[in-house]
């Protein structure tokens, strides 16, 4: 197996264990103008879960400076948000390292 393949997979397997670290990484330490591609799109799609992360942290201060009774709607919309928006790259950066590591032709 190429060697630029196995790397630029991991890039997209790397949501599960070193989340932007391993991307970052591997785009600035490679040459290979494929790897950097593939690397530059794995952490742009790490980075997609994190959108709702103002919300999230804008809720809570509606919620703390409101005071308690109600129940944090906005907050936990949000969540759910980020939930299901890591479930989604999750898998759609899982079946990216795939088709990479499944390429027929020339890398």
């Amino acid at each position: 197996m190429d060697t630029k393949r196995v790397v630029s997979a991991l890039c997209y397997f790397s949501i599960m264990f070193a989340g932007i670290l391993f991307p970052l990484v591997a785009y600035f330490a490679s040459e290979d103008l494929d790897v950097k591609h593939h690397a530059k799109k794995a952490l742009f799609s790490h980075l997609i879960p994190l959108i709702p992360l103002p919300l999230i942290l804008l809720a809570v201060y509606f919620d703390i400076t409101r005071g308690a009774g109600e129940f944090p709607v906005m907050m936990f919309a949000s969540a759910m948000l980020m939930v299901i928006m890591s479930f989604i790259v999750l898998i759609w950066n899982l079946v990216k390292g795939i088709k990479v590591l499944n390429i027929k032709d020339d890398f």
